[in-house]
Order: C-alpha cells, then structure tokens, then sequence
C-alpha cells in the first residue's frame, strides 16, 4: 500500500499538471485573436478660438466620434480604455500631442458607440513657453 503522503503528492502533482495546461491553452488561444477596431471622427464645429493674455492658444470643438471596438474584447479582456489626442505641428514643435477625450468601455456590449460630444480636455497650444519646452502633465 501506498502511505498518505504519497497519494497527496500523486494527486497534487496531477491538479498542478492539469492547471498548467490549461494555463498554456488559455495563453495559446488568445493568439487566433486578430482584432479590427474602427473608428471615425469627425470634427463638426469650431466652437471657439480663444487668444489668451499670456500667448496661448484654446480651442473648444464639436466632435462626431463613432467607433466599433468590439472585437477588442476576449475572454481575457475586462476593459478598454480609448483616447482622442490630436497631434500638430508647430514652428517650435515638430510634435505636439494633446489628449481631447477619453472614455473607459467596461463591456462588449457598450463597446459599439456613436456620441457627439466637445472635447473633454482642454485643447491648448502653448507658445508661450519659454524655449520651446512643453509641459508634460
């Protein structure tokens, strides 16, 4: 007869076995998935320009943003975070990015949306900082 100690050692080693391999066909199953995300934005107004008193420039906007995100989602995935950021360039700057919207999507089903919206952030071009060096928040 086999002692107790023995048979425990069988049968943890076989549920640790079982758990790996079910850990490795999880992680090789998530690789079939190709996502195609889509997404359009289109800017319908130009709500105001605004040129403040230190050199700055502020911009308020109507944007249209519809986007289909759903085949983000996996068995694996319990959000998406998405982002509207705008990039420029400036005589000082050859990139500036600037974050107008975000939105946290919890499920699959919310994940196909249409929404007219102003930006969330503010949108400003800063000129006036001294040598060209941006603020990074």
């Amino acid at each position: 007869m086999h002692s107790f100690g023995y048979r425990a050692n069988a049968v943890l080693t076989f549920a640790v076995t079982i758990l790996a391999l079910m850990c490795a066909m999880a992680s090789f199953s998530d690789n079939f998935n190709s996502p195609s995300p889509t997404a359009e934005v289109q800017v319908l107004n130009i709500n105001w320009f605004q040129k403040k008193p230190d050199g700055d420039d502020e911009v308020s906007l109507t944007l249209n943003i519809t986007a289909d995100l759903q085949t983000l989602f996996t068995w694996n995935t319990k959000q998406v975070f998405v982002f509207l950021a705008a990039e420029y360039e400036t005589p000082k700057n050859a990139l500036n990015q600037v974050s107008l919207w975000d939105v946290i999507i919890p499920t699959k089903e919310r994940a196909k949306f249409w929404i007219r919206t102003t930006n969330k952030y503010r949108f400003i071009d800063q000129v006036s900082v001294c040598c060209g060096a941006l603020l990074h928040i």
